[in-house]
């Protein structure tokens, strides 16, 4: 039986993506020990949030992928977020003086948290959240129905995203990636030899030059040093097609760095 490593502990939105894979479903208490996790051969392979349509990338998932560990993107998971304020059965939502959540929760229903005039604080998960306010009526969490189910919570509120429109992109981490299906997208991070004006032009010019869609584009600090930035592209397309592999290599002769982080099979609209 597949054993499938996902962020922990049971309830949070991590686990409903492990949940659309069969196989035994192992929780861990942070993202970087799922990705230990896999490389060590504990699990077959890990779930692992990387984007969210309000909030943006996950950052630590991309600095593990690109800095720690030497993994591949063999799938991704698409996922509606539904976030519930979450609080004792024998509590009102007039009695709040706190709200716990992961700081991705948090951040994705700002507005409404600001309308209950509480204090935030951020967990590891939403589900630890839950766990955490479990018996304290003067507290609430951001979570999902089954942290309520598990905690024996009720659900105060529901749907209080910012925006409704709110989903979540999961990866399932391996030691390999994905095999060519003809529906494919590949990721890549790299960073430009020297700072210069339309360095970072050329290189997009390239993937426009031969019609090939960008899907995402995004930078981040290098962490080397104020000013160095990594950009992650994904685009459509798999590696092993000749078209991509001819545009890879132009790449790796213009760039000081690259990394591959896979091809895989595109999931929705983007």
């Amino acid at each position: 039986m597949k054993r499938i490593g996902y962020l922990g502990p049971p309830g949070t939105f991590t686990e409903e993506a492990a949940l659309t894979i069969q196989g035994k479903h192992i929780a861990f208490n942070n993202i970087s020990t799922v990705f230990e996790a896999v490389k060590s051969g504990e699990v077959d392979c890990g779930v692992v949030p990387i984007e969210n349509s309000i909030e943006g990338s996950v950052g630590v998932t991309l600095d593990l992928m690109t800095h720690d560990y030497d993994l591949k993107i063999k799938r991704e998971i698409l996922l509606p977020i539904s976030n519930n304020l979450l609080i004792n059965v024998n509590a009102k939502i007039e009695d709040l003086k706190s709200v716990y959540s992961h700081s991705q929760a948090l951040s994705q229903c700002r507005k409404y948290i600001d309308g209950l005039d509480v204090d935030i604080h951020s967990a590891s998960s939403t589900a630890a959240a839950a766990n955490l306010i479990s018996g304290n009526k003067y507290a609430a969490a951001i979570g999902t129905r089954r942290s309520a189910q598990l905690n024996n919570l009720k659900i105060a509120a529901h749907d209080i995203q910012d925006y409704k429109n709110n989903k979540t992109r999961f990866i399932i981490i391996n030691r390999e990636d994905h095999a060519k299906t003809g529906k494919d997208k590949t990721s890549i991070v790299f960073s430009l030899l020297e700072d210069e004006p339309g360095g970072l032009y050329g290189i997009l010019g390239i993937f426009a030059e031969n019609k090939i869609n960008l899907t995402k584009i995004e930078s981040r600090p290098a962490k080397e040093k104020l000013g160095r930035y990594l950009f992650y592209i994904d685009f459509q397309g798999h590696r092993e097609e000749e078209m991509i592999r001819n545009i890879l290599n132009i790449i790796k002769s213009k760039v000081g760095y690259i990394k591959m982080f896979g091809s895989y099979p595109k999931e929705g609209d983007d």
